[in-house]
This record gives structure tokens, sequence and C-alpha cells, in this order.
């Protein structure tokens, strides 16, 4: 007799009072900020040597001749003398930031700290650190945000859901590193020039505020942390961008991303043809200046106009989960791509819905591609799906369009039907669709997987395929 094998059965979400979320939020939120503090102070020697007085202190109870027993009164000692020596410690310094203009995200960043010994006495074996800002989540960020595949966990987790305060202060932290490469040994009145390594997390504007010189004592156990007078300073970190493959994009103009334009799109000022008079509205670059003084009237060059295709690059700020990694992903195709095609022989048009349609043009003669960057990194997501009036920007541009690439997060029957109302509209159109898993069946564009962008946008074929 046979009998089918019964599927796992699916781990049962547990549900959680509000009361038991804001205990267990208060227990995280004061113990990530004592562990916070402790850490800063604590250096990799001292943990050890924590370690050597609690195992000390267990084995050595009542064998006050053992070796144990010597090994945690040394270790005792230790301590007990590290901790004035680190309290007396004292660093007078005033220190100005040298940033980039931009950064960006998984890429190393280095930038200068000039330093300024206003003290009296000479400063050795100090470091300086910049410190994250507050990473901790909020009641609502906790109370609303599930980490992915919380319900794969076993029950304890999921009962006290401690991986998803992990999970939530890893997102929420904006770069690693941030210590200073080389320590500072200066006189009084001394100056030096110190770097600086660290490594954007997230796309946005890092506010740096908060820098800080360890002073560690003479064995290295114990340091004392203090804030240094520095003013705030801002960056901007721009989306993680991917290398693109040659492509071709659809319309009557035709792209190459790394190659030559040819097409009939936008027109713009060309070779000089002849002189004419001058008509209202003609620019004041224009003017021949030597025709004028000869002849006492204004004169203009004729300039022959030249064409470039003009592209749109519409992107999709209704995600289907949310803020996520699924939208973060269609940041970095959308910057990908405009990275690629603002060159000097075309236009860009960024079109997308944040509170209000925006259109962003780059290219040939305007903006360059850091600006559409520079707006792509403060891009969110928008709570309410408006592809009605993503349509309605798209179409009002059309005339001007060689054709469009549309960026979606996601894929579902609403967007597959803004595909379509482009196509009615006469828009030159492909599609790529970023979501989770292998690709549905019969989508009207190129799949891209979440997490794996790199790997699938090196297959994207040469010549972008329009939708069906």
């Amino acid at each position: 007799m046979s009998h089918a094998r019964s599927s796992p059965a699916r781990p049962v979400r547990v549900p959680h009072s509000a009361a038991f979320l804001r205990l267990l939020h208060r227990a995280y939120f004061h113990g990530s900020g004592i562990g916070h503090y402790f850490m800063r102070r604590v250096c990799p020697a001292g943990i050890g040597l924590a370690v050597v007085l609690m195992l000390g202190g267990v084995l050595g109870v009542g064998q006050p001749r053992h070796s144990v027993y010597a090994l945690f009164s040394l270790a005792f000692g230790m301590g007990l003398l590290a901790l004035p020596l680190a309290w007396l410690r004292r660093a007078s310094l005033t220190v100005s930031r040298e940033l980039p203009r931009h950064g960006t995200v998984g890429t190393p960043l280095r930038y200068t700290l000039h330093v300024t010994h206003t003290g009296r006495h000479r400063l050795r074996h100090a470091w300086l650190l910049e410190t994250t800002p507050d990473a901790r989540p909020s009641l609502m960020e906790f109370s609303s945000q599930r980490e992915p595949g919380e319900d794969e966990r076993n029950a304890f987790d999921r009962t006290f859901i401690y991986y998803r305060w992990q999970w939530l202060m890893s997102r929420k932290r904006l770069f690693a590193g941030g210590a200073a490469a080389l320590p500072l040994d200066l006189v009084a009145g001394g100056q030096a020039k110190v770097g600086v390594e660290l490594t954007p997390r997230r796309r946005g504007v890092i506010r740096l505020n908060d820098l800080r010189v360890l002073l560690p004592d003479p064995f290295c156990l114990l340091q004392r942390c203090r804030k240094v007078p520095a003013p705030a300073a801002t960056l901007t970190v721009l989306p993680r961008r991917y290398p693109l493959p040659p492509i071709e994009l659809p319309g009557n103009a035709r792209f190459e991303i790394g190659g030559d334009v040819t097409g009939n799109s936008i027109g713009n000022s060309g070779e000089f043809v002849g002189l004419r008079d001058y008509r209202p509205g003609d620019p004041l670059r224009q003017i021949h200046w030597k025709s004028w003084a000869r002849t006492g009237r204004p004169i203009v060059k004729e300039l022959e106009d030249t064409y470039y295709p003009r592209y749109g690059l519409v992107l999709d700020t209704f995600p289907e989960a949310g803020p996520g990694p699924l939208f973060e992903d269609g940041i970095s195709v959308a910057a990908s791509f405009a990275a690629a095609i603002t060159t000097g022989e075309s236009l860009l048009d960024l079109m997308f819905i944040k509170d209000q349609a925006h259109v962003v043009t780059a290219g040939r003669g305007l903006a360059k591609a850091e600006k559409l960057l520079e707006v792509l990194a403060a891009v969110e997501p928008e709570p309410v799906p408006g592809f009605e009036t993503l349509a309605r920007l798209v179409l009002r541009h059309g005339d001007e369009l060689t054709s469009c690439l549309v960026i979606f997060a996601g894929w579902d029957e609403t967007r597959a039907a803004f595909l379509r109302q482009l196509a009615r509209g006469g828009i030159t159109c492909a599609a790529i669709i970023i979501g989770h898993g292998p690709p549905p069946a019969a989508i009207p564009g190129h799949w891209l997987e979440c997490g794996y962008l790199a790997r699938d946008l090196r297959r994207l074929p040469r010549r972008l395929s329009l939708p069906v």
C-alpha cells in the first residue's frame, strides 16, 4: 500500500500584540545603544581581557594558589590600571573635511581630513573615526516591516524577531568603515592631513556630523571616545551602476551604447551656412559682431540644423512590495542606462512620478549624466500607483521622443495595460522588468532577476525587443 508523501508544513506566522512589540522595541533600542557605547570604548584586546576575567573568576573560585587565580589577578590589575589611564587622556583638535562631489553605493570612497592640534602637549597614538548616523529603527518601522524569509525561521526567532531588528539596522546603516588610515602624532600647534575610507551602503544624502577621536590607554585595552569639533558636511551617494553590453535602442534613430548615433529626432545648431538680419528670439551667442559693426544693424549667423535622437527613460516608482530590493534594483538599472545613454550625441528625458510628474533632461548641450544620477539618488517610491498619470506624462512628450525605455519594478496586469496605452499612443518603447525568481510566461520585455542584475544585464540582446 503506497502512501503519498506529505509536503512539509509551512511555519505559522506568530502574531504580536502592540504591547509586546513596544516592549521588544524598547529592549532592543536601549540594548543596541548600550552596546554601541561600549564597543567604541573597549578595544579588541580589552574584550579578550574581559573574557579572561570571566573565565578566571569562575575557574579560580576556592583555589587561591592556583595559576588561574594568578592570571585573574594579573588581568584585573591591568584593567584597573587601564581605566584611569584612558580617562585621563585629552585631545584638543579642530578638523575640516575635504569631500569628493559624489560617492557611489558599494564603491569605497576616500577623502581627507585636515587636522589641527590646538592643545599644549604632544598628541600621540590617537585615531579619528567617522561615525554613522543612528541606524536604530523606529517603533513604526519595527512593527510594519518584515525581514525577507522571516516566516521560515524557527518559532523562537519568529516570536522575539531579533533578526528583524538586525535586518532593519543593516538596511538603515548609511556606510561602513570611516576609520582613519593612520594614527595621529602631532606636536602642539601641529597640522596634518589624514585619509579616511568609507563605503556607502545606501543612495541619497549622507550627513557627516559625528567625528570622534579615539584615545587608547598604553595597553590598548580601553579608549576614550570624544567628539571632535568639525563643520558638518554632506555627501551625495549615487545609485549603484552596472556595465552594459552594446545595445541598440528601438526607434527611427538608432543609438548604440558605446558606439555612434544616427538619427533625426532633435534639432540643434550645426555648421555655419551664412548671415542674415536679426529676428526677435535669436540667441545672442549667434550675433556676428563684425557684420553689425560694419552695417550698423544686428546681423546673426545662420546655422545648419543637425539632428540628434531623444530618448525617454521611464521609471516605475510604484513597486509591488513597497520600499525594498526590487525598487532599489530598478533605480540601479535606470542609473546604468542613464550613465550610458547621456553621451554628447543624444538627449535623454528621465520621467517618473514623485508627488507629481517629473521630467529631467540631460545630454547634448544640456545637463550631464551626473544630473540624472543625482535625481535618481533622491527618488523614493510612491505609496499609491499612478500609471495613468505616468502614461499622460509620456504621451505628452511623445512627439519629441525617438523611443522610450521603460523600467518596471515588478510585473502585473496594470503594468501590461500601461505598455499597451503607450503603444496605442504611437510611442515606440522597450521594457525591462525586474522581479523575483524566473520570468513568468510571455512577458513583453526583458526580465532581470532581483539580486542578479550584473549577470542578467550582460545577457541582454544587442537589439532590445518591443512589447508584443
